[in-house]
């Protein structure tokens, strides 16, 4: 039986043959940026067969162990096979998600991008509350984050955050994050405890390895350069490095303030720049709207994909699957598999 994307394991080998013999260079240390890419892609390729061979060997003992009790009964082997039952659907559950990952994009790093939107104030904390929320998600799921952007907000959160996410499958977990996310709750920044909704919009954008075809003219560019503020490196709020680039004929805005230099500033915010440009011409070309950016959305009441409601009474609730749970704060301590899940079983059925 042949075995594809995530459970072709033949090839996965392979690959990690390919970059242990990379790794054993004498120069490749020398490139730092390259090196952990390969390296987090070597451990997460070996993470891989380790529990896919896991998994399997596990799966053959208890069948080997279900032929001797056909032959004759043991009760002691008979209960440690229905305990073990149990742990194997579980694992099963979760290497069956990866089925789901067969977009051509799926495999990609990705852009993840947070905007306060309607709500003032309320906005900012609450896009403050979703980073915290997708940042406990990806370090429990053991994704790389590189701070792109951050701009905080007048009085408190987050106004906007930018951040490069590394590891297998990222986009293809986080691409039905992509929309408006809508907040009830009593507002702390009220002093009548009235209930407010806020509004925060989420965007999720593959990293493409192959930008170097999207050409960009320099007329095209309006490039501002500022003083980094808020979280990000040591040398934030120092000097003026951090770049902001406006594409003129889109309108898209892209800044970056997280490298030690304006140069490398430029240059990353450019690749961002080239992938939200490449969306455009796949989408014009290949009319991938739905499955690589999904629909544009108005960042106010009534476009929402997702409501987090902590008053009068607790659910989230996504309305493109009719998924949901009571129990909000689990929810914002970045438990959201079952979201992911379920989009990316609902995607698959269309």
């Amino acid at each position: 039986m042949k075995y594809g994307g995530y459970f072709d394991i033949s090839s996965k080998i392979e690959r990690i043959t390919s970059l242990e013999q990379e790794t054993q260079s004498l120069n490749f240390w020398n490139d730092q940026k390259n090196a952990t890419i390969v390296m987090d892609e070597l451990n997460n390729l070996k993470e891989i067969v380790h529990n896919n061979k896991e998994l399997k060997d596990e799966i053959s003992e208890y069948l080997d162990l279900i032929e001797i009790l056909e032959v004759e009964m043991d009760l002691d082997i008979k209960e440690d096979i229905i305990n073990k039952l149990s742990d194997i659907k579980t694992k099963l559950s979760s290497l069956e998600l990866y089925t789901l990952l067969g977009n051509e994009y799926d495999k990609n790093n990705c852009i993840l991008e947070l905007h306060a939107g309607a709500g003032g104030t309320e906005a900012c904390d609450w896009t403050n509350m979703l980073y915290r929320m997708y940042l406990r998600y990806l370090e429990r799921h053991h994704f790389k984050v590189e701070l792109i952007s951050y701009l905080e907000g007048e009085d408190t959160g987050i106004k906007s955050v930018s951040m490069k996410v590394i590891g297998e499958f990222a986009y293809g977990y986080l691409k039905g994050e992509k929309g408006v996310h809508r907040l009830v709750r009593l507002s702390p920044f009220d002093a009548n405890n009235k209930r407010h909704t806020s509004f925060a919009s989420v965007d999720v954008i593959p990293e493409f390895k192959e930008i170097e075809d999207i050409k960009i003219e320099e007329k095209d560019l309006k490039i501002d350069v500022y003083r980094a503020s808020g979280a990000g490196g040591q040398h934030i709020n120092r000097t003026e490095s951090a770049v902001r680039i406006t594409h003129l004929p889109t309108k898209i805005v892209v800044s970056c303030q997280n490298e030690r230099s304006q140069i490398q500033n430029r240059e990353e915010a450019m690749r961002v720049l080239k992938s939200k440009l490449k969306i455009l011409e796949i989408e014009r070309q290949n009319q991938k709207l739905n499955e690589v950016k999904g629909t544009n959305l108005n960042i106010e009441f009534g476009s929402q994909i997702r409501s987090y409601v902590m008053h009068p009474y607790s659910l989230v609730k996504d309305h493109r699957t009719n998924y949901e749970t009571s129990n909000v704060l689990k929810v914002l301590d970045g438990e959201i598999d079952e979201f992911i899940e379920s989009f990316l079983k609902l995607n698959t059925k269309k």
